[in-house]
């Protein structure tokens, strides 16, 4: 089956808006998942940032919202932004990753999206980490401890280090089996497509 891999940040708002979906959509295209949670503060630091650039340019970080909103709506998604944006998605990617192995990485993705931008909760709140973690019906204390150990924290380095490498610039990102790269929730259907042709030779 081609593969997709799947770049998000937990503070990007558009990849919530593609997390809600790709599962559904990849299933139809018959294409795989990769989930590959990553962290783009580094990233922007090497561009000269020091937060997101929804915050560097108010104008940009305004339209965003109402950009959201509207897709959102049509896609019948609840939306609000958080209290604070952007939100510390450090742990939430720990977790994910420390998730990969068991199976449960791209419903704990979903959930993580769902809770802060469809009912503003503070995801770098541990107890609302823990709920999550529960509601998938885990145990969450045996998983936050795992999430801190030395090499899940290395893995989550490995993993934004190697997103930089491959042209990872913003979040969404979509790259394909080839190394084709489409960044944006409304680049997704593209990158899916691509990466079917790409396998099929």
């Amino acid at each position: 089956m081609p593969k997709l891999d799947f770049w998000y940040d937990f503070a990007s708002t558009y990849s919530y808006l593609s997390a809600m979906r790709i599962a559904d959509a990849a299933q139809a295209a018959g294409v795989a998942i990769v989930y590959r949670p990553f962290l783009l503060g580094p990233i922007f630091k090497t561009m000269g940032w020091s937060t997101s650039p929804f915050q560097i340019y108010p104008a940009k970080g305004q339209y965003m919202v109402r950009d959201i909103t509207r897709i959102a709506n049509d896609r019948s998604l609840s939306f609000q932004m958080p209290p604070t944006f952007p939100v510390n998605g450090l742990h939430a990617a720990r977790i994910a990753l420390a998730g990969e192995r068991e199976g449960w990485i791209g419903q704990f993705t979903r959930n993580v999206f769902e809770a802060q931008f469809a009912h503003a909760r503070d995801i770098a709140d541990r107890a609302v980490l823990s709920a999550i973690l529960e509601d998938l019906r885990l145990d969450p204390e045996p998983i936050l401890e795992r999430s801190a150990a030395p090499d899940i924290k290395e893995a989550l380095r490995a993993q934004t280090d190697s997103a930089a490498q491959r042209g990872v610039f913003g979040a969404p990102t979509f790259i394909t089996g080839d190394g084709e790269i489409f960044w944006g929730d409304d680049r997704l259907d593209q990158a899916l497509a691509w990466a079917a042709r790409a396998a099929s030779g």
